[in-house]
């Protein structure tokens, strides 16, 4: 138990260096506060189901505050080979992983209160379940912010790890019942969005907002969620293990 406390002191200790380096600068502060707040309105002008949209937006802007800073962190280290510093810290390697899931964890935790804020203001209706609302945002984004670490790592070549970033990010936008409902997919699709673990958060989000969902109820979904953050942790301090030179 005290080994397991003082690698969770560490990991915070590495969060701390980077929210410090990456996250608490004005430029990046001023993008958490706009992105999220043009997200609301461009899904204010877009037809069809308000209310439907709404989880999927807050989902998004969670999506996209926690992965892509996350990303770019990562990114530059590996690139300035700076990153090798951190492996002389005593600390495991899972110890690491939470560390640079835990700085993008809490920028995603601002992006999301401020795109809630917006909504709330512009669509003034009772939320459904607010503590089951705060474990779904707190889940998603350490989801998130897990899945864009592991992708950082996965990808052997720095200057490329964007590009393949990318390339995964936007079709999970589309086929995790985020903008598009899973029923307007077509049949042979289906079971696609059941594979991509951010269906579930997307899931869990509308149930606790408005209290429906579409096709998983939100026990199941709670539970691959925070299942699936654990598992990405995993395996993302397996990649830093073996990419060590």
């Amino acid at each position: 138990m005290i080994k397991m406390l003082d690698e969770l002191k560490k990991a915070f200790f590495i969060a701390k260096k980077d929210l410090k380096e990456y996250y608490f600068k004005p430029p990046t502060i001023s993008w958490g506060i706009m992105f999220p707040i043009v997200f609301v309105f461009a899904f204010l002008i877009r037809e069809g189901n308000k209310l439907w949209l709404i989880p999927g937006l807050l989902t998004l802007s969670i999506f996209f505050g926690t992965t892509s800073m996350s990303a770019a962190s990562i990114i530059f280290e590996r690139r300035m080979e700076s990153f090798d510093r951190l492996l002389l810290f005593p600390i495991s390697y899972y110890g690491i992983a939470l560390g640079k899931t835990l700085s993008s964890f809490f920028f995603g935790l601002l992006s999301s209160a401020i795109t809630l804020a917006t909504i709330w203001i512009l669509f003034p209706v009772p939320i459904h379940n607010i503590l089951l609302l705060t474990i779904c945002i707190i889940g998603s984004a350490l989801q998130f912010s897990s899945i864009g670490v592991l992708l950082s790592f996965a990808v052997k070549d720095p200057m490329q790890s964007m590009t393949v970033f990318n390339s995964i990010r936007f079709p999970i936008i589309f086929l995790s019942n985020m903008i598009i409902p899973i029923k307007k997919l077509p049949a042979y699709m289906l079971l696609v969005p059941l594979a991509i673990p951010v269906t579930y958060s997307v899931e869990s989000i509308r149930y606790s907002l408005l209290g429906t969902y579409d096709i998983v109820p939100p026990t199941i979904s709670i539970t691959i969620i925070f299942a699936s953050y654990l598992a990405f942790l995993y395996i993302t301090g397996l990649l830093i293990r073996k990419n060590i030179p």
